[in-house]
């Protein structure tokens, strides 16, 4: 009986344990759910609830007028930037990165969820424990260890394959890319790089995100006026100065393909 039991659990059999909340950390029902839903004592991956706001989901405009003026290409910029700024303060100050994942999915329980999968488990405890205690875009963080390692049985298949019907209301991840001069950068930066650095509070956004147009334009402009970097800590501002350096390169890239080829 033991043994059937292990072998069913976290799965559509398991009639105790929330097979959802096994694979991708959350649940639609949340603590409605009948099920029993086990948070892990220890894991490699991080769980950063609600911490991505897709402002094409932004309710500032119902017609969705307060993006007229943005292009594709500054939208994937400020993602782009959300996503490094994550990736570059976990990796830097806690341990190294394996994975990192952003769902672009509507429903509550999984709308801007960021999952970050570190190489040891010591390094997400570490990272669950100090980001408890941060703001990120003038918003507390809210940081949990979650059961999910393996992202292919949390992903929707039919999402990937442009086949999902149930578009961003999907129970399943549907997991926003990055550009790829980006990923090649981020995940080139070779081992030995956590634990390095002695940063200052999370909040790359001071208060509430505004008007996405200036944002990227302040951050062209060098991650001045308003809006405030990571903080007072010391050796923060070496690691700032060299993102926005890696952002300048990743943009004339784009724009020397875009002359090549007349799109982007």
């Amino acid at each position: 009986m033991a043994e059937y039991l292990a072998s069913i659990f976290g799965t559509e059999k398991d009639k105790v344990n929330c097979s959802f909340f096994f694979k991708i950390g959350a649940c639609v029902h949340g603590d409605r759910c009948s099920r029993i839903h086990n948070k892990p004592s220890f894991s490699q991956t991080l769980l950063l609830r609600n911490l991505y706001i897709n402002p094409q989901n932004s309710a500032k405009s119902a017609d969705g007028s307060h993006l007229a003026n943005v292009s594709d290409e500054e939208m994937q910029e400020h993602y782009d930037n959300f996503f490094e700024d994550v990736f570059v303060e976990c990796d830097d100050k806690y341990g190294q990165v394996e994975e990192m994942n952003v769902c672009d999915n509507l429903g509550d329980h999984l709308v801007g969820n960021v999952y970050v999968k570190f190489r040891k488990e010591e390094d997400a405890e570490k990272a669950v424990e100090d980001l408890n205690n941060r703001w990120f875009g003038g918003r507390p963080i809210y940081a949990e260890l979650t059961p999910v390692t393996d992202f292919r049985e949390a992903c929707c298949r039919q999402y990937e394959t442009g086949e999902c019907t149930r578009s961003g209301f999907c129970n399943f991840m549907h997991l926003k890319p990055i550009s790829r001069p980006l990923r090649k950068e981020l995940y080139g930066r070779g081992s030995g790089l956590g634990g390095g650095s002695e940063l200052g509070p999370m909040h790359a956004r001071t208060g509430e995100q505004g008007d996405l147009k200036d944002e990227i334009m302040r951050e062209r402009g060098g991650n001045q006026g308003g809006r405030g970097g990571w903080g007072g800590g010391g050796g923060g501002g070496g690691g700032r100065r060299n993102r926005s350096r890696s952002r300048d390169r990743r943009r004339r890239s784009r724009s020397r393909s875009k002359g090549r080829s007349g799109r982007y």
